[in-house]
């Protein structure tokens, strides 16, 4: 299993949110670009950048910090937060990112994520960002309409690089991941779902990896000194 750590921004410094929720915020450090060398020192070599200011107001925020950390670390970086245009996503791509992800606008402008598809093979993650089952939408502040495993078949037939699976309700709570979740997302596409929330502690990871999820995203088990990249990937089964 790939285990990618998150780095997620809000006002330039480095934050985790307690299930989504934007008053209930951790700050881990006010040097993003160090957090991300410091991931890139112990073993990383994909990192999972959010802005979440962006992810909130519509359009990106943390612009100047992003493409700081972009300039400074040689890793494979995905994008989210914000991204609502092609603009935008054109931008990160021509700044050096290896992807953008897109929520809101998988939703709200569909065409968009279709046409960044086909124009970026192997470029787009869509975050399936879950809440009691319907997909939450601007920041996790609304919710829509539609299923978690609707937009996901609906994306994968789209032909996106992965599919962000994130279950709120465990969100930076380190609970533990909600893996059933993610299996019945992932059994029914082909893309690889990535699963997002609630790891914290080793053995959240040994059993995603034991279950057969195919990637994870971990922010705040990392970033709170609960375990390092070393050994979060040795749980995972990931080589060094």
């Amino acid at each position: 299993m790939e285990l990618i750590p998150a780095i997620d921004l809000l006002g330039g410094k480095v934050v985790r949110l307690t299930r989504g929720r934007y008053d209930q915020v951790t700050v881990y450090s006010e040097r993003p670009v160090e957090q991300a060398r410091i991931f890139y020192d112990t073993g990383a070599r994909r990192l999972h950048v959010v802005d979440l200011d962006g992810a909130r107001s519509g359009e990106p925020k943390n612009l100047a910090v992003i493409e700081a950390i972009l300039r400074a670390v040689p890793v494979r970086i995905q994008v989210g937060g914000g991204i609502r245009n092609e603009h935008i996503a054109k931008r990160w791509f021509n700044a050096g990112a290896e992807r953008v992800v897109l929520g809101t606008a998988a939703i709200k402008n569909p065409e968009l994520v279709q046409r960044l598809c086909a124009d970026h093979p192997g470029g787009v993650v869509v975050a399936v960002d879950e809440r009691d089952g319907v997909v939450a939408v601007e920041g996790w502040l609304e919710a829509s309409t539609v299923s978690a495993a609707q937009l996901a078949q609906q994306v994968d037939a789209w032909g996106v690089a992965a599919i962000l699976h994130t279950v709120i309700a465990r969100d930076g709570t380190r609970e533990g991941p909600d893996i059933d979740a993610t299996l019945a997302l992932q059994a029914g596409v082909n893309a690889t779902v990535i699963a997002s929330g609630g790891i914290g502690e080793l053995a959240h990871i040994r059993s995603l990896a034991a279950r057969g999820v195919r990637a994870a995203v971990c922010g705040r088990g990392l970033l709170s000194g609960a375990f390092s990249v070393p050994d979060a990937f040795a749980a995972a089964g990931m080589a060094t």
